[in-house]
């Protein structure tokens, strides 16, 4: 029985089709759930403070905020990271500073106890977890509280789609977590790169939702209030 070949044209439908419209299969539980803030904090998030400000974090403080009131009225763990001045900062790795993300204004002021926006203000059953580059699962112990939890699934929100939020999703991926990602509930500097980070994790790494239809599966009102 021969196998027939497939053209260019149709492998490169299939890939554009699993981009745009692709669907991870598995279901959102919130007993096996735990929600990751993802650097929701001054640097990022406070209008005009730094060079790294996100406007668009910003303007999705109030849907963050819903998220997680929704998770911790289901007893899901919420979960903040920072970057911050950890270990002296001989734990980042060696390479970041040639990065051109590295203004060449730096502040000591800035990202040093890695503060979250006041809006979001972590509540004492919360975790904090200050990380010093951009996946949350690097050189911290994200991985053994989320199992210490029975956590098996993430869901991430926060700043930067592309590269904190994006990173962890990937790590999570890679350690055998499902990942969730709110589609708008990330937020990055340039929002034309904010599509095309979504459909890569789309279709390799995540399962791509708002935070309604996250709120829904999860349980809660999963309805929009900004």
């Amino acid at each position: 029985m021969s196998q027939r070949l497939y053209t260019a044209d149709e492998v490169v439908a299939i890939a554009r089709r699993a981009y745009r419209e692709g669907e991870a299969t598995f279901e959102l539980d919130s007993k096996h759930s735990a929600l990751l803030v993802i650097d929701m904090q001054d640097e990022f998030v406070r209008s005009g403070w730094t060079p790294y400000w996100v406007p668009e974090a910003t303007r999705i403080v109030p849907r963050v905020a819903r998220l997680i009131a929704t998770c911790r009225a289901l007893t899901i763990p919420v979960i903040f990271t920072a970057f911050a001045q950890t270990h002296h900062r001989l734990d980042r790795p060696a390479p970041g500073a040639a990065m051109p993300n590295r203004y060449p204004f730096e502040s000591d002021d800035w990202f040093k106890d890695g503060h979250i926006f006041d809006d979001l203000k972590p509540q004492p059953e919360d975790i904090v977890i200050l990380k010093p580059s951009y996946g949350a699962f690097y050189d911290t112990p994200l991985e053994t509280i989320l199992r210490n939890l029975g956590r098996d699934t993430i869901i991430i929100c926060g700043t930067l789609t592309n590269f904190c939020c994006g990173t962890t999703a990937r790590q999570g991926f890679e350690r055998g977590f499902k990942v969730v990602f709110g589609s708008d509930v990330t937020a990055t500097d340039d929002p034309e790169m904010q599509k095309p980070e979504l459909q890569v994790l789309r279709k390799g790494f995540a399962l791509v939702v708002t935070a309604d239809e996250i709120e829904s599966r999860l349980g809660g009102s999963g309805k929009e209030s900004v």
